[in-house]
């Protein structure tokens, strides 16, 4: 592993990052399709606010692209993708299956879930059996994903059903109205990828090659959060990855990057303004973001309204490499409302409004309303902003 000889400026850390996530320079090759490939993971959540998360993560690279089509990319006939545990739930290039055999192997050896399951081999048993004769089922096909009671707690058929995914025995590879589609890993996935089963080691490699390349520049630790591995697996096999060791100005701990962000420093790389859904993988380490952009992220989804800062899903603005601003959107029927904005930049009124006005075009809203701005007196400047791009 080669070390760089220049430091690097945190703006040049910045940017060879947002090349790597598809943020800078040119729009992604391969529409929707070639979205999972390119970011090796993107995250999966079930709150909706303007659309679904892996919706904002695919608009965010790609423009206006038409929902319809992000669904097809991800989860069609055609598609080259699976379910996992990554950094969170995530859809992930399908090519990455043996990667996850070292995770799959721990589930498996630590015996259950968090949930409990009454009886591991009687449910297993009718999960995998059914699905054999009637082919791939939702958990409610299969009988009922909830037990009755809140909504975390599962049916014993939905706790088997994710258990034999932990596992690797099931695979999700499609989804019905955004619920998984459960098949068995052994009809679902091609032969060679499923004979396919590295050491522990070998399952480091390719995950910290494949974090690094996603990243651009990243500490160990960073890599470490992009698949969810531990910080000493990602160190142990450093050596044998194709990366670069830099010091990044104002980062106490060393970084690595990969060849092809550091080239991307030297060509024009153009930026856009947008809105990023709080987990695009570009900001969901928090304190990589801290230190990337200087901000300060939380999501607030889970805080008691009272409590609560910025807002329910508070969305960074990006204006071409910086985050400017931030943006608690909600739909009200054709019009998109930001509940609140808190502007981090003087000049970010007019790159609010430029992403709040192609956002609202992009989910079908004809109006942009702007509730409250942060810092106060800043709110008929925002106003205006939105005006003038609505022309």
């Amino acid at each position: 592993m080669p070390t760089a000889v220049e430091p690097l400026s945190i703006r040049e850390a910045r940017r060879a990052s947002l090349h790597a996530q598809g943020m800078l320079g040119p729009r992604l090759r391969g529409g929707p399709a070639g979205l999972v490939e390119h970011l090796r993971a993107v995250q999966l959540d079930t709150i909706a606010v303007l659309a679904r998360s892996h919706e904002l993560v695919a608009y965010a690279r790609l423009g206006a692209v038409a929902r319809s089509s992000i669904e097809r990319a991800l989860w069609g006939p055609r598609s080259e993708t699976f379910e996992y545990w990554s950094h969170a739930a995530c859809v992930l290039p399908l090519d990455s299956w043996p990667s996850y055999a070292a995770a799959r192997r721990k589930r498996r050896a630590r015996g259950r879930r968090w949930h409990q399951l009454e009886d591991l081999v009687t449910s297993c048993a009718g999960v995998t059996g059914r699905l054999r004769v009637e082919g791939p089922l939702t958990a409610r096909q299969l009988g009922g994903a909830k037990s009755g009671g809140s909504w975390w707690e599962w049916s014993q058929v939905k706790i088997a059903a994710e258990w034999l995914l932990d596992t690797g025995e099931l695979v999700c590879r499609e989804r019905r109205g955004f619920e998984r589609v459960y098949d068995l890993a052994e009809r679902a996935i091609p032969a060679e990828l499923l004979a396919e089963e590295p050491d522990d080691e070998t399952c480091a490699r390719r995950l910290v090659e494949s974090a690094s390349r996603a990243l651009g520049v990243a500490t160990a630790a960073d890599i470490a959060a992009y698949h969810g591995m531990l910080v000493s697996a990602v160190r142990s096999v450093l050596a044998d990855v194709d990366v670069v060791q830099v010091r990044v100005d104002g980062w106490s701990a060393p970084a690595y990057a990969s060849p092809a962000a550091l080239q991307a420093l030297g060509a024009p790389l153009r930026g856009r303004s947008t809105i990023l859904s709080p987990f695009d993988s570009l900001i969901w380490d928090r304190a990589r973001v801290e230190r990337l952009f200087g901000v300060r992220l939380r999501l607030e989804a889970y805080v008691p309204g009272h409590k609560r800062t910025v807002g329910y899903f508070a969305m960074p603005v990006l204006a071409a490499d910086r985050i400017v601003g931030l943006v608690d959107p909600k739909r009200d029927g054709a019009t998109l409302r930001a509940r609140h904005v808190v502007l981090e930049a003087a000049d970010a009124p007019r790159h609010t409004a430029k992403a709040l006005a192609a956002a609202a075009s992009w989910v079908g809203c004809d109006t942009v309303v702007v509730d409250r701005v942060t810092p106060v007196g800043r709110l008929d400047e925002v106003r205006s902003a939105v005006r003038d791009e609505a022309g």
